[in-house]
């Protein structure tokens, strides 16, 4: 809140700056009827939501002039209603769904073309961040208001001419009554205006079902974005703030204003941040915003920790937790996301008023649930953790101890596939120019030693199966570090190969850093029958990045001691899968 702002927070924009000659007071205050240059101001309906504070047009800083002078009387009549349903529903028939959550209201920043923004309440009962607005008073008011004379003289371009017919009596023949309940608002607008920016209004006022009334009620839009729009349409300037994006970003689909649109977008990903991306992400997915949306999922692979961290993340829906948990790029542990997943679970649980045990956490999950990728656990993190939640069954829990303890693997009801942190194109170059049979195995490890030009992650490698046909394996993968002969990375897993001479995806649990001109060691202990084997090796392997062009050059040498075999020339391991 700027300095010196009120502790009250009005809904509605800051457009209060009446023209030179007498422009119509602001939206939330009573307005006058249309009025000519001959001609008497007529009834209105409107609230005055700044009750008991001094009217804003009594000095020439609001408007002064011609039309310095009002007079107030009460109300004897309301013009006519009519439900924005029965005019504007034919007219736009796909109009934007109205749930909008406050998934902006953390950020600082604010439009360029803006200088203020006031809170918004959200465009449907399943709104999840209302802000409180001041009270209205409860009587109608008549307005009675010296005509404005010749106030077109001092507006030199059509833009001016509209501009000052924003928000003003002057001219208007339609009236909206906007929002809900004490919040509403009326706002005088014009036909012409309206039909010549949003073919959506000129659907409602020159279809043919168009509306005949001079007043229509917009329930479902909220002051301030409806006033962000009329502003966009009268005048091309665009007002939107960190707690009215979202709605204007409503209003502008609505209406099919595509323009705003993007200017709402753009600003979404100005202020895109880990501790907004979730909820972003539920709105970009809720308004058909692909763009966003992917923007709002790479900032979450890259900063998955702190987006999980975010209050907002507990309350996405179910269909946007899927998509995350779905995705093979999240760079967090496993574990983390489990824990994450039940924080989200209880919030559900008590939003469908159902009491947090475990078996109703599991019920609310549905889905998500099967996509935690508990075999990338470590037996501690599995045993500390999911195995005393409660939520998993316990034929789950067995199932699953086994998998992290004895060998060959049973199969488990859960996804096993490593999630790699990095972003872009998996890649793999080969070794071998030729297969060929039987390759025993004793308990040996196969090695061979290898070293890059440049940084890469290395997330598995592709090794022969047998020669017998289909068979299970029992496989043990590190990546050691040749001079200090730390390993860096390995996997106690398993495989099953088909009995042809392709090769097979074994895979480390987390990426392996390879740092560029140091020597590594690849290393595969298999336990099964003879398998293919590669030779007429290369002791060079480039790969060339179609997009980029950038290459990635593998050096091979011999590793000292018992290799099985194996050799820059002939033997196992003959894929690195890698990301750059």
């Amino acid at each position: 809140m700027a300095a010196g702002e009120s502790n009250s927070r009005s809904s509605c924009l800051n457009l209060s700056n009446s023209g030179p000659l007498g422009n119509a007071p602001p939206s939330n205050v009573a307005h006058s009827s249309p009025a000519s240059n001959g001609g008497t101001a007529g009834a209105t309906g409107g609230m005055n939501r700044n009750a008991g504070n001094s009217n804003p047009l009594s000095g020439p800083e609001n408007g002064g002039g011609a039309d310095s002078s009002v007079k107030i009387a009460p109300s004897t009549q309301n013009p006519p209603r009519q439900s924005i349903g029965q005019s504007a529903a034919a007219a736009h028939g796909a109009s934007a769904s109205g749930a909008i959550t406050g998934a902006a209201s953390n950020m600082t920043a604010t439009s360029s073309s803006s200088s203020s923004s006031s809170s918004t309440s959200t465009a449907s009962d399943a709104s999840a961040a209302a802000v409180s607005s001041l009270p209205s008073s409860p009587a109608s008011v008549l307005v009675y208001r010296e005509p404005v004379y010749n106030w077109q003289a001092t507006k030199s371009t059509v833009k001016e001419r509209f501009a000052f017919l924003f928000n003003n009596e002057v001219l208007s023949d339609v009236h909206f009554l906007v929002g809900k309940g004490m919040g509403v608002q009326r706002i005088p607008a014009h036909r012409f205006a309206l039909a010549v920016g949003s073919a959506v209004f000129d659907a409602m006022f020159n279809g043919g079902m168009a509306t005949t009334s001079t007043e229509i009620e917009l329930p479902d839009v909220e002051p301030a974005a409806f006033l962000a729009l009329l502003k966009f349409l009268y005048s091309d300037e665009v007002q939107i703030g960190p707690e009215t994006v979202m709605t204007t970003l409503y209003s502008a689909k609505k209406y099919a204003v595509p323009a705003l649109e993007a200017h709402c977008v753009e600003f979404l990903k100005k202020n895109l941040r880990a501790d907004n991306a979730f909820m972003l992400l539920t709105q970009a997915r809720l308004f058909d915003e692909p763009q966003l949306a992917s923007l709002c999922l790479e900032n979450i692979d890259k900063n998955t920790a702190d987006a999980l961290a975010a209050e907002g993340f507990t309350d996405i829906d179910l269909d946007t937790l899927v998509a995350v948990l779905e995705r093979d790029t999240l760079g967090v542990r496993e574990v983390r996301l489990f824990g994450a997943a039940v924080r989200w679970a209880e919030a559900e649980a008590q939003r469908q008023q159902l009491q947090p045990t475990p078996e109703n956490k599991r019920r609310v999950l549905g889905k998500a649930l099967s996509l935690i990728r508990f075999p990338l656990m470590t037996i501690e993190e599995f045993a500390a953790g999911p195995a005393q939640s409660g939520i998993l069954a316990d034929r789950e829990v067995v199932s699953l101890f086994l998998h992290f303890t004895v060998n060959p693997k049973p199969h488990v009801e859960f996804i096993d596939r490593p999630r790699c942190c990095l972003r872009g194109k998996e890649c793999s170059i080969t070794r071998f120019s030729q297969v060929e049979s039987r390759w025993g195995y004793s308990g040996t490890s196969d090695r061979i030693r290898f070293s890059v030009n440049r940084r890469i992650f290395v997330v598995g490698f592709g090794l022969y199966g047998s020669i017998h046909g289909p068979t299970d394996y029992q496989v043990n993968i590190q990546i050691i570090h040749t001079d200090s002969n730390t390993v860096l990375g390995q996997n106690d897993t398993g495989f099953s190969c088909d009995g042809t001479a392709s090769t097979f995806r074994v895979m480390f649990k987390e990426p392996v850093e390879i740092l560029p001109s140091v020597n590594y060691i690849a290393c595969a202990t298999l336990k099964g029958p003879d398998s293919h084997y590669g030779t007429k090796g290369m002791r060079k392997v480039t790969h060339e990045a179609p997009a980029t062009g950038i290459k990635t050059c593998f050096t091979f040498c011999y590793a000292a001691g018992n290799n099985n075999g194996t050799s820059v020339e002939d033997g196992q391991i003959p894929e690195v899968i890698f990301y750059t």
